[in-house]
């Protein structure tokens, strides 16, 4: 284990950007259980949120390409539909989650 990472179980937290990111917050926490840590929104605009599951947490918000963090990051529609994010989720049973409600709401296009 390196020196350099504080003592604790995850010490690597994904920081994620979304167009509707209160959509996304609910999904996640429907689809996966992620539990609401933190939420700082005003109306529809989410400034930080902390989600967590199990002994991980994942930061996200907003997409807003006004702020100084935000003109750092793009999304996929701005760079010729590239992926500009990525993390891992893992669950205990992948197969029962696949076809979980989580799918559902996907290919219906809700998310």
């Amino acid at each position: 284990m390196s020196s350099h990472a504080k003592p604790t179980t995850a010490t690597i937290i994904p920081c994620l950007r979304y167009r509707n990111a209160p959509a996304m917050i609910e999904w996640l926490c429907k689809a996966f259980g992620f539990e609401k840590h933190a939420v700082y929104a005003d109306g529809d605009v989410v400034q930080y949120a902390q989600l967590t599951f199990g002994n991980g947490m994942i930061m996200l918000g907003s997409a807003d390409n006004a702020s100084e963090w935000g003109r750092h990051i793009a999304q996929p529609d701005e760079v010729g539909d590239r992926e500009t994010q990525c993390c891992c989720i893992v669950v205990s049973d992948c197969a029962a989650q696949r076809t979980g409600q989580g799918r559902r709401r996907r290919n219906r296009g809700q998310i």
